[in-house]
């Protein structure tokens, strides 16, 4: 029995020899199951009370067995960076997007929540808005869930040491493109995000009081998450661009916010974050000059921490194969050169972990002309059936894509040891994929409330056959089979 066992960490578990003979709550048998980056095995999980309780063959026997039909298992992906209310009521999006986030084999969200226009459109503390928020999404989420917050004013930044204590918050955000100018042209940006100062020294202030927090001795990491695009090149760029009238489209949008603006904003983050010591996470890099800027940061500053982020949708679109305002987003939609460039820098292990930067956004705020059109749209349900479909055309291992979608985020936003791994004591959030049915995108197929996909048409397969929970079945033959079952994922106790 012990020659058939993989030496997993117990974790405070029972030893596998004493497992054959209870009777577990469930058991997966059949599948090639992912060890992280020893690859997969054809193993068996035992599930008791929503973890996973072992790791092996023989394990015996539970109140209910599922067939994975050798199928690959993998952990629930960690779509760590989603929108949440940012278009429409947070409870309303609570409910559809997490729903269309399990359909990607998403099982944990970590939506960005900022005080300000949209979201709840009010400001204040966050020690009076944000039990408000959960308030709002409680029974309402198909998917676990977490948050980063924004300290969008000098009394939020003071609240940090309190959000990381009582409430489990590991990250924070600062919008780079928000300093001190209006982009949209409709008035004064400081009463769209109803704060005041939003500048370097703001960044600088997030930067000190994270720092200190980040130095304390504790496994968890706390970060800051940057939107690196710099606005004073935006105005610039986007009045020559909107003047000269010679392009159109996604092309002209991304030219209107070209890929310098990326450059110049990382810097400016590197050089406060060397400053402070403050940890950081350069989110949704679109181009191969962002890239290069992530790369040569944490090549001139070994000592600084730096983790950078790209999309499904800047490694799957560009404006080239996409052109539909739709497609409207920040930073937008690049050339497909900036799109092999992403793929080339997720090959060569670069980027260290991939999000959906999911908001769902309906036609009608697409309307008009490309200025006047709302960023963004939905992405979450093709997370693991893109990257297997297009990574396994590009020989991206599959504990590779295990660790893009699920591992690395869990272990940076600090959901670890619970989320984002397939290990004795974690919670069981498990997907069984279907890696030889070929399905096409459509928006129905994607359980969200929008009404259009910017991937519809594509060819995918990789979709979640089943998916679990905390060890409940929440999605079979790829429908949601229970109603909103998902938790606050408070990382003080994950």
């Amino acid at each position: 029995m012990r020659s058939r066992w993989l030496g997993v960490p117990l974790i405070g578990m029972t030893s596998p020899a004493s497992q054959h003979t209870r009777s577990h709550d469930l058991l997966i048998r059949g599948g090639q199951v992912l060890l992280g980056r020893r690859g997969t095995a054809a193993v068996d999980v035992a599930i008791q009370d929503g973890r996973i309780a072992a790791l092996g063959q023989d394990l015996g026997d539970a109140r209910e067995v599922i067939d994975a039909g050798g199928r690959p298992v993998l952990p629930g992906a960690v779509d760590a960076h989603c929108h949440l209310g940012i278009y429409r009521s947070l409870a309303e999006d609570a409910e559809s997007e997490t729903l269309s986030s399990l359909r990607g084999g998403v099982t944990t969200v970590i939506s960005y929540f900022r005080t300000g226009s949209h979201y709840l459109n009010r400001t204040g503390a966050y020690e009076q808005v944000f039990p408000e928020v959960l308030e709002t999404i409680a029974g309402r989420a198909h998917t676990d869930y977490a948050f980063h917050l924004a300290p969008m004013t000098a009394d939020q930044v003071g609240e940090i040491p309190t959000l990381v204590d009582a409430y489990g918050i590991n990250s924070f955000k600062y919008y780079m493109f928000y300093k001190g100018l209006d982009l949209s042209g409709v008035g004064d940006a400081s009463q769209e995000r109803m704060s005041e100062n939003y500048d370097l020294g703001h960044l600088y202030a997030i930067m000190e009081a994270l720092a200190d927090v980040a130095a304390r001795p504790d496994p968890r990491r706390r970060s800051l998450s940057i939107h690196a695009e710099q606005p004073e090149l935006i105005r610039l760029f986007m009045e020559r661009v909107r003047t000269a009238g010679e392009l159109s489209g996604l092309e002209a949008y991304s030219a209107a916010r070209p890929t310098l603006t990326e450059r110049v904003a990382i810097a400016e983050a590197g050089t406060l974050a060397t400053a402070t010591g403050c940890p950081i996470n350069l989110l949704h890099l679109s181009s191969a000059e962002a890239l290069d800027a992530g790369i040569e940061l944490r090549r001139a500053r070994p000592q600084l921490d730096v983790r950078l982020e790209t999309t499904a949708h800047h490694l799957a679109l560009s404006y080239e194969s996409y052109d539909d305002q739709r497609g409207k987003v920040n930073p937008p939609i690049r050339s497909e050169a900036d799109r092999e460039a992403l793929w080339e820098g997720l090959l060569a292990g670069h980027i260290d972990w991939v999000v959906s930067d999911h908001a769902c956004c309906s036609e009608s705020l697409k309307e008009g002309d490309m200025w006047a059109a709302q960023p963004g749209f939905g992405g979450s349900a093709i997370l693991y059936p893109y990257l297997l479909t297009e990574g396994a055309r590009r020989g991206l291992p599959l504990w590779r894509v295990a660790e893009l979608l699920a591992t690395n985020p869990a272990r940076a936003f600090g959901l670890t040891p619970r989320k984002g791994q397939i290990a004795v004591g974690a919670d069981a959030d498990l997907v069984i994929v279907d890696v030889d049915t070929v399905r096409t995108v459509t928006p129905e197929l994607l359980l969200s409330a929008q009404e259009y996909t910017p991937f519809a048409g594509m060819k995918l397969t990789g979709w979640p056959a089943t998916t679990l929970l905390r060890g409940e079945v929440v999605l079979r033959d790829g429908a949601p089979v229970t109603g909103p079952t998902g938790r606050y994922v408070n990382a003080t106790g994950a």
